[in-house]
C-alpha cells in the first residue's frame, strides 16, 4: 500500500525495509490514545478556523466509528499499514474521504507518537500505582495482626536482635510507600503536551496548544518543540522507578523464599501460589517469589535498553526512538503482573509464629540487651560488650540460650548480674522496651499503624 509520506518517492519501499520500519505489530496498543490525541486536535483545528466545523464533525464521527469497531471487534488493527497513525488515518479516509486528509494538518507524526506514548504512559503510571496501594494495604494487614508476633531481626543474614513481624513488614511498607510517592512525581513531571512541536520546529499553523494540553489534561504544553519530539526522559524516568519497584519486590521474595525453607518454616504459601515437582511429590516451590526475583532482571534490561538507545542521538527526532515502546511496554507488563501475583501471595500467607520466636530465642538475640543491662548497673558499654561476649562463647560450648544460664554462671563471668537480669533479657522485654519512633515495640508499631492508614487514605485521593 502507498504510504501517508510517499509523495517524494519513486520506487515503492522495499518489502523487507517496510517490515523492519513497521511499528504496527507492537503500537498497535496506542490506538485509543492516538484516537484520543486526535479527537483534541481536529477540535483544536476547528476552534482557530483552520478546519470548518462540518469537516471537524466528519472527522470526529469517523473516528467514533473506527474506535467503535475495534472496540467490538469488527474492526482488527492489522494490515499492511506501517504504524497504528497511519491505520487510522487510512481507515479514517477510506470511511470519509477528502475531510479525513484533513486530520493531520499542522501535526506531525513525531509530535503525534510523543502525545501517544506520553497519554499511555501516564495512564499505566496510574495503573502501577493503584496496584501498589493495594499492596501496601495488604502488607498494613499483616503488620495490625502482627504487632506481637516476635522474630530475629537479621544482619549478614544473622541473628541480630528480637524484632516483630509487624516492624519487619513495616519496613516494606515504607519501600512501597516511596515507590507510589516516586510515581507521583513521575507523573507531575511528565505531564506536559507535546502536540504541536510539529516535526522539530512547531508550526505556521495558528494552533492553540494550551486548549489540547487542557483538553487532554495536561498540565500545560512542553516548552520546546525540538525537545517535545525527542524526549524520552518521562520514559527513562518511569522504567528507573519500575526497575526499583522491582528491586524492593525481589528483596522481599528472597526473604519469603528463605523464609518458606524447611530450615527456616517461617511462612507457609498457599497452595494457589506454589507449584510442585514433576518427580519430586514432597515438594512444594515458591515459584511466585522466584519468578518475580527473576523478572527484577528483565525490568533492569528494559531500562538499560533505553538508556543505551538514547545515549548519543542528537536532536530532534531519529527512528531509534521507535525502540523505546517494546521495551517500555514490556517494562510495564512486567510490573503490573508481578504486583498482582505479589500481593495475592501476600494476601494468602500464613505465618508459624512459635517457630518465628523459638528462633529469636536461640539466636542470641538479646545479647546487646544483656550487655545494656550491665551499662545499667554502671559498667562501661566497651566492658560489657566484652562479658557477653564471653557467656555467648560459654553458652555455644554447653549448647545454651543467655536465659537458660543460671546464676551462678553468669556471676562466674560477672559479680554485676542479678536476678532481675532474666526479665530484662526476655524477649518480650527486649522488643517491649525499644520505644523510640520507628523502633519494633507495640507502642511504636501503634503509632506506625495510625500514620500509615492515615497516609493510604489521603495518598488513595491523589491523581
Amino acid at each position: 500500500m502507498a504510504q501517508l509520506w510517499g509523495g517524494r518517492f519513486t520506487k515503492e519501499t522495499d518489502a523487507k525495509v517496510f517490515d523492519f520500519n513497521a511499528s504496527l505489530g507492537f503500537d498497535k496498543r496506542l490506538f485509543y490514545d492516538d484516537v484520543e490525541g486526535s479527537l483534541a486536535h481536529v477540535q483544536m483545528l476547528a476552534k482557530c478556523g483552520i478546519i470548518t466545523e462540518e469537516e471537524m464533525e466528519l472527522i470526529t464521527g469517523g473516528l467514533g466509528s473506527i474506535r467503535s469497531d475495534v472496540e467490538s471487534g469488527k474492526l482488527e488493527i492489522s494490515g499492511q499499514y506501517e504504524d497504528v497513525h497511519s491505520f487510522v488515518e487510512a481507515v479514517l479516509i477510506e470511511r470519509i474521504g477528502d475531510a479525513g486528509k484533513k486530520m493531520h494538518t499542522g501535526r506531525s507524526r513525531n509530535d503525534q507518537v510523543a502525545l501517544d506514548m506520553r497519554l499511555y504512559t501516564r495512564r499505566n503510571v496510574l495503573l502501577v500505582r493503584g496496584k501498589i496501594h493495594d499492596l501496601l494495604e495488604s502488607i498494613l494487614t499483616v503488620i495490625e495482626a502482627n504487632k506481637e508476633t516476635v522474630m530475629p531481626g537479621f544482619t549478614h543474614l544473622q541473628k541480630a536482635q528480637p524484632v516483630t513481624l509487624a516492624h519487619h513488614f513495616a519496613a516494606y511498607f515504607e519501600m512501597f510507600r516511596r515507590d507510589k510517592d516516586r510515581l507521583r512525581d513521575v507523573y507531575e513531571r511528565m505531564n506536559y503536551c507535546p502536540l504541536g512541536a510539529g516535526a522539530l520546529a512547531g508550526t505556521t499553523y495558528p494552533l492553540d496548544r494550551k486548549f489540547v494540553a487542557s483538553k487532554l489534561g495536561f498540565a500545560a504544553p512542553t516548552a520546546n518543540s525540538m525537545d517535545s519530539v525527542s524526549d524520552r526522559d518521562y520514559l527513562i524516568e518511569y522504567l528507573a522507578a519500575l526497575s526499583i519497584i522491582m528491586m524492593h519486590l525481589s528483596r522481599f521474595c528472597e526473604e519469603i523464599i528463605i523464609w518458606n525453607s524447611n530450615e527456616y518454616g517461617f511462612v507457609n504459601i498457599d497452595d494457589s501460589f506454589a507449584t510442585g515437582s514433576s518427580i519430586m511429590p514432597q515438594k512444594k516451590n515458591p515459584d511466585v517469589a522466584e519468578l518475580t526475583r527473576g523478572k527484577t532482571g528483565r525490568v533492569y534490561g528494559d531500562l538499560v535498553s533505553l538508556l543505551t538507545t538514547m545515549k548519543s542521538l542528537p536532536l530532534a527526532y531519529n527512528k531509534d526512538m521507535q525502540e523505546d515502546k517494546e521495551a517500555a511496554f514490556d517494562a510495564m507488563d512486567t510490573v503490573a503482573d508481578c504486583l498482582d501475583v505479589f500481593t495475592g501471595m501476600i494476601d494468602t500467607l500464613t505465618f508459624n509464629k512459635e517457630i518465628m520466636e523459638r528462633s529469636a530465642a536461640k539466636g542470641f538475640t538479646n545479647a546487646t540487651d544483656a550487655a545494656d543491662y550491665l551499662v545499667g548497673k554502671g559498667v562501661p558499654f566497651r566492658d560489657a560488650h566484652g562479658i557477653i561476649g564471653q557467656i555467648v562463647i560459654y553458652c555455644d560450648a554447653n549448647s545454651k540460650s543467655i536465659e537458660e544460664c543460671t546464676l551462678e554462671e553468669l556471676r562466674s563471668v560477672s559479680e554485676y548480674f542479678d536476678e532481675d537480669i532474666y526479665e530484662h533479657i526476655s524477649l518480650n522485654t527486649c522488643v517491649d522496651k525499644r520505644q523510640t519512633m520507628g523502633a519494633p515495640s507495640a507502642q511504636s508499631m501503634d503509632e506506625f499503624v495510625k500514620a500509615a492508614q492515615e497516609y493510604l487514605k489521603v495518598s488513595e485521593e491523589e491523581l
